[in-house]
């Protein structure tokens, strides 16, 4: 399920709004199946991004743990790297 959305606990420097925002989205899409609400499901759409948004913010700030933090540019490099070999190099 919402294969999109990335891990953004325990990265340096922390997750940005706007990545947390993104990952809302997605979750909600999944669950409605909308893409984009129509006009009279705007209000209620945008209100639960808006909710995920801040209930995933406020787990992630108070989430603990003692492992050391990734880094984002060493997870992208991996991330590529099992692109490549699961959908081979062009």
């Amino acid at each position: 399920m919402c294969r999109n959305i990335k891990t953004l606990y325990n990265f340096d420097p922390p997750a940005f709004d706007h990545e947390v925002n993104a990952s809302a989205l997605q979750f909600v899409r999944k669950l409605s199946g909308f893409n984009k609400p129509s006009t009279a499901n705007k209000e209620a759409f945008d209100l639960a991004v808006e909710r995920v948004a801040s209930a995933a913010q406020e787990m992630l700030n108070t989430l603990v743990t003692n492992a050391v933090p990734r880094d984002r540019e060493e997870e992208a490099v991996k991330a590529k790297a099992r692109a490549a070999q699961r959908f081979g190099t062009n």
